[in-house]
């Protein structure tokens, strides 16, 4: 008998013919990745452990960019519409045809009048280009997805601290022993938080999430706070009043690092009301606790912090952190007085604040390390308050929002808990001068091209961008008075205004990834006819839309030109330190995507393009200055060649490695040609060390400063004094008064005069304001949204990977919120808001504040979009909390923002809930006619199988 014979077993197989690095985008965390290829296709994605952002760690949505490159919704061909604008009819084109239709748009505009284009782009990551493209062009009409999403959180800290939380900044995870994370959601920046929170709770460090909602990294903390939603601002000037009441704030740190002890004008009524005082030299002056005058700036004094006194020349003048203490000290910010509001004990505010003293004042930490401050002190060691803070969307996205992020940097500054060892840390390229020094370009040159870049910081009311009578000249009314600091423009309102011509009727708005027929609307059902309305001859409201995407999303259908985008892993991208880098608190860098797959190879008759190599292409064809050369040829040849050969100044480019011919520099040094493969070579990007006597105190660290000046980051290298107190905001207050040039119409006076206020302040978020004083409590309840953490935009709820962990989403709330309104767990129920009613499926969670209902976002779909099957649960029970969100005020006078800056008040949103008007209900309302953009195959979406027929392979 013949012994059996042992299956051949190949224990070590071939996991992949090749591996190329590049970086993810799947949200905006930005992580190393490894891409696994065999014949030609993805075998499996996994992190980059040599990446400095994410060090290897993959969460689902990295992990599933296999299913966003080969998902059935991606868009083949340029479109040119055919039907009815919104009915999705179009026909195929080429390229060349494309292109020509494109420009013969553009060029008249531009010879015409620039401002006709509107040139407004989603989550991008590219702004470092398309900003410059639309300086080009001439049009001070172009803004990024940041005024819906994050500029009241950038504005608030750069115009504080000159650096801003998000993934600008982070806490100390090394050595924070406290950290408060407010409104955090898991979407931005997860891995690095996931490591961060990882280190914290491995050696003890308390963690306390400030949420309505306790879900992701509020489920780990040690404490959940479940706060009303829009009382940050009040809760943290009840924990600033309790620190200032027991004197446990840092007045050393204060004194040395920010204006606490500058001297402020008394002269009510006067011009100079609320400025500094200052020199013949322009120098702020302190009051010398000696009796006299001083430069604030001079070493070796002993400046008053509080107290009246009078000038040399008369003048009266307080010190900034008197009225601090005069204006927080009030009962009105007492926990007693804010707890019922906030939804938060009075003694829990209290143990809060006492937590919080403890931690940095009594478990202060010092680290062994010298280093030399900007004036020549020399200090032996770093001394730091080992307390953190973190925010978010959730604080953000209020019409309070600008006000709450400064309220949380004056409670940071409070505690000295600024770029000291074990609080919050700047990355590189911040801090930045306050306010950063360029301005919104508003000019155009003799060739066209604007004075500036569109988008800036303004620094007074003479940096507006209005016209002589006050009036708005951009299209969305960013930096005009009616939301002056509108730092990333206002996405939000460019629909309403195209269409009604508010200030002045647009040619064509040309857009990229920006789903504003959707999930980026407000009002979502109003927009959708505002894209397809006409005017009395017939003709669209908003004559052209060009539209660039890679997926056949809602947005589309309301496109005339529709213009194919790659997917990541087909084009070269660079994530650039003049957009949003990936540094690290202890170093600088950035990063690139290439092509890992070729796109002209994927599908038979695909044919797309990168958008930025064809806005390059477009800029050629039109003559933009910057695109051409001398002979009127093209620059660039592709996006790749810009971010090789482009220079923002001399020597400075999109990215900081390997710069100089022989690729021996960095930061600053002229192109380089090899230097896309050199950051191939090493991963897909550059890092560069902090030297660790900097790496603290960045804001008046001598070795930082003059770091960052060699990097390019600063212009100079003196120090940046922090801001309690915002001159540039009393500028715009004394300008509502009637003093300067420089003033608002009479309709703004009084908007002005109220929410730029120098000092932090609270309002009620303006629609429950408002609802409140037409209709008492007809709107009871706060609702909100949150992006899961496997999910991100709507370009993820697409994938299929992805929608295996959720196809549908809930209005979830609290049990005892369902029983206050007659409602059971799973019932369908009417949510109502003053601008409409959804009908949705109602689910319990005790994760949830219970005068608040909430729901996940973008997973919603419209049907027929993103080619999903007729029968979805995306389009079928999913929903969209927008339908009920108005893009204005319920007064109607303002948009639904932040009256500092702009930004969309997506989470003032008030509504009231009541079980569904109609008893059999299969499918959440409102539904729309489905759009006709093409069907997936109704087969199971596999992905794998050919490898695995292929085992020696």
């Amino acid at each position: 008998m013949r012994a059996p014979v042992e299956p051949a077993i190949d224990l070590s197989p071939a996991t992949a013919d090749e591996v190329k690095t590049t970086t993810c985008y799947m949200c905006a965390c930005r992580c190393g990745i490894k891409v696994w290829l065999r014949d030609g296709q993805i075998r499996y994605i996994q992190g980059n452990p040599e990446h400095p952002v994410n060090r290897g760690v993959l969460c689902a949505k990295g992990s599933a960019g296999i299913m966003q490159h080969y998902s059935p919704a991606r868009l083949d061909k340029p479109l040119l519409r055919v039907g009815e604008r919104g009915s999705g009819e179009f026909r195929e084109i080429e390229w060349d045809e494309a292109l020509e239709i494109a420009t013969s748009w553009l060029a008249p505009i531009r010879a015409r009048n620039p401002d006709e284009l509107a040139f407004f782009t989603g989550r991008d990551q590219s702004q470092a280009l398309t900003g410059w493209w639309a300086q080009q062009f001439g049009t001070v009409n172009y803004a990024a997805h940041g005024g819906f999403c994050s500029v009241n959180m950038a504005a608030g800290g750069l115009y504080s601290l000159g650096g801003s939380f998000w993934e600008f900044g982070e806490p100390d995870w090394e050595h924070t022993r406290y950290l408060m994370m407010w409104g955090v959601a898991e979407d931005h920046d997860s891995n690095p938080i996931k490591l961060g929170l990882g280190q914290l709770k491995g050696r003890g460090a308390k963690i306390v999430a400030v949420n309505p909602v306790r879900s992701g990294y509020g489920a780990i903390a040690d404490e959940w706070i479940g706060i009303r939603p829009g009382t940050d601002g009040l809760f943290a000037f009840a924990l600033a009043h309790e620190l200032l009441k027991a004197d446990r704030i840092d007045l050393e740190y204060l004194v040395r690092y920010t204006n606490a002890h500058w001297l402020v004008v008394r002269n009510p009524g006067g011009a100079d009301d609320g400025l500094f005082a200052r020199d013949g030299e322009d120098n702020a002056l302190c009051w010398n606790r000696q009796g006299a005058q001083a430069n604030a700036n001079d070493i070796g004094i002993s400046p008053a912090v509080v107290g009246e006194y009078t000038l040399a020349d008369g003048r009266r003048v307080v010190p900034v952190f008197h009225l601090v203490a005069e204006r927080y000290l009030d009962p009105q910010y007492s926990p007693d007085a804010v707890s019922e509001r906030c939804g938060i004990p009075a003694e829990t505010i209290r143990r809060i604040a006492r937590e919080l003293a403890e931690a940095a004042f009594d478990q202060a930490i010092e680290l062994p390390i010298a280093w030399t401050d900007a004036w020549g002190r020399k200090h032996a060691t770093m001394r730091g308050r080992p307390v953190a803070m973190h925010a978010m969307r959730g604080i953000s996205a209020h019409s309070n929002g600008f006000h709450t992020c400064r309220a949380l940097h004056l409670l940071q500054l409070l505690l000295g808990a600024v770029d000291t060892p074990g609080s919050f840390r700047y990355q590189p390229p911040f801090p930045k001068p306050i306010p950063p020094p360029n301005r919104p370009g508003k000019r155009r040159q003799d060739n066209g091209v604007l004075d500036a870049a569109p988008l800036g910081f303004v620094h007074s009311p003479e940096d507006l961008v209005v016209d002589s009578n006050g009036q708005p000249r951009r299209i969305d009314h960013a930096f005009s008075w009616a939301y002056p600091l509108s730092a990333h423009g206002m996405m939000h309102t460019v629909i309403r205004n195209a269409w009604a011509g508010d200030p002045y009727r647009i040619d064509t708005l040309m857009m990229f990834m920006a789903n504003m027929s959707w999930n980026s609307a407000m009002n979502t059902a109003q927009t959708m006819q505002w894209l397809t309305d006409k005017d009395d001859s017939g003709e669209y409201r908003i004559p052209r839309i060009i539209y660039a995407d890679a997926y056949a999303s809602e947005m589309v259908a309301y496109a005339d030109l529709v213009l194919p985008d790659t997917t990541y892993l087909e084009r070269f991208d660079a994530i650039s330190l003049l957009d949003r880098p990936i540094s690290d608190a202890d170093g600088a860098a950035d990063a690139i995507r290439h092509p890992v797959l070729d796109a002209a190879e994927q599908s038979p008759g695909r044919d797309v393009r990168g958008f930025q190599s064809v806005l390059i292409d477009l800029g050629a064809r039109l003559g933009l200055p910057g695109l051409i050369n001398e002979d009127g040829s093209a620059r660039y040849h592709d996006y790749a060649d810009y971010i090789t050969r482009h220079e923002r100044a001399p020597g400075v480019g999109l990215l900081a490695g390997w710069r100089g011919a022989d690729g021996e520099l960095e930061a600053k040094g002229q192109p380089n040609p090899e230097q896309l493969q050199r950051y191939i070579d090493n991963g897909g990007f550059w890092r560069s060390e902090i030297p660790e006597d900097a790496r603290y105190f960045k804001m008046a660290n001598r070795g930082y400063l003059d770091w960052a000046q060699r990097m390019g980051f600063l212009g100079h290298a003196e120090p940046i004094v922090l801001q309690l107190y915002s001159e540039t905001l009393q500028k715009f207050r004394l300008a509502a008064q009637g003093h300067g040039s420089a003033q608002p119409p009479d309709e703004h006076r009084e908007r002005v005069a109220t929410y730029f206020d120098p000092l932090p302040i609270w309002y009620e978020p303006f629609e429950g304001a408002q609802v409140a004083a037409a209709e008492a409590n007809a709107f009871p309840l706060s609702a909100v949204t949150q992006r899961p953490m496997f999910m991100y935009h709507a370009w993820g709820s697409q994938n299929a990977w992805l929608r295996q962990i959720a196809t549908r989403n809930w209005m979830y709330m609290h049990p005892d919120t369902g029983a206050r309104h007659g409602i059971a767990d799973e019932d369908w129920i009417d949510v109502t808001s003053h601008n409409g009613t959804i009908t949705v499926q109602a689910k319990f969670a005790a994760n949830v504040q219970p005068d608040t209902v909430w729901t996940w976002n973008a997973i919603g779909k419209r049907r027929g979009a993103w080619r999903l099957g007729k029968d979805a649960p995306e389009g079928r029970q999913g929903f969209l909390l927008n339908h009920l969100i108005s893009d204005i005020t319920p007064r109607g006078d303002y948009a639904n923002a932040d009256p500092v800056t702009g930004q969309a008040a997506w989470f003032d949103l008030r509504v009231r809930i009541a079980p569904a008007a109609v008893a059999d209900t299969s499918a959440s309302a409102p539904q729309f006619p489905p759009l006709d953009l093409g069907q997936a195959d109704d087969k199971p979406l596999r992905y794998g199988a050919q490898f695995r027929r292929n085992p020696s392979r």
